[in-house]
């Protein structure tokens, strides 16, 4: 097996791949763009409390309410991508994950990428969607951030691997697509068919 490696933070790959997830969940590119950037910032937030760089809600703030499953123009909404809920609302210009109540712009996601992944945007890219590919999109939901955790950088743990590079290794997402199209084929969807 081939191995090419990327030296690379997490945040970009997850970005990537939560938005290659969320495209073949069905969303518009610019769509996914917006989750996956969403997903990401989740993530980070979720790991710097846990490592006490981010502070944690003091006792007695609530949460955030979620809003209902389907919303109408303007009003906000939960859509569930790498195993998390993402908060989102329609636009004139579509679907798009929120910060706050603010859009997520696509083009600056996009942007993001390109100069974090650089010259492997599309490489990167391509990996992942045969990867994602590999697998139904109901299938794919289930399976898609213990995946990531498979092909992630590897950096040290706890608040030493904050922010640090760790090698993308694009032969591991090759070696999971291929073994994972295998397995998956011969297992019946939740239609009954294979």
């Amino acid at each position: 097996m081939e191995s090419r490696e990327i030296e690379i933070n997490r945040a970009p790959v997850l970005t990537l791949w939560a938005a290659v997830v969320a495209q073949r969940l069905g969303h518009d590119w610019d769509t996914a763009l917006s989750l996956g950037k969403a997903v990401a910032g989740l993530n980070a937030q979720a790991k710097g409390r846990k490592l006490g760089i981010f502070s944690t809600k003091a006792d007695g703030e609530e949460e955030t309410e979620r809003p209902a499953k389907e919303g109408g123009p303007g009003e906000e909404l939960w859509i569930q991508v790498c195993g998390r809920p993402v908060p989102a609302k329609r636009t004139r210009d579509g679907l798009r994950a929120v910060v706050g109540h603010k859009p997520i712009d696509p083009d600056g996601v996009k942007a993001y990428l390109e100069k974090k992944l650089g010259v492997s945007f599309g490489t990167v890219k391509a990996a992942m969607e045969a990867l994602a590919g590999a697998y139904e999109p109901e299938d794919l939901e289930q399976a898609a951030y213990g995946l990531y955790e498979r092909f992630r950088p590897e950096i040290p743990e706890g608040k030493r691997g904050w922010g640090q590079k760790g090698r993308l290794d694009l032969g591991v997402m090759g070696e999971l697509a291929r073994r994972d199209k295998v397995e998956t084929s011969h297992r019946p969807t939740k239609s009954g068919r294979r």
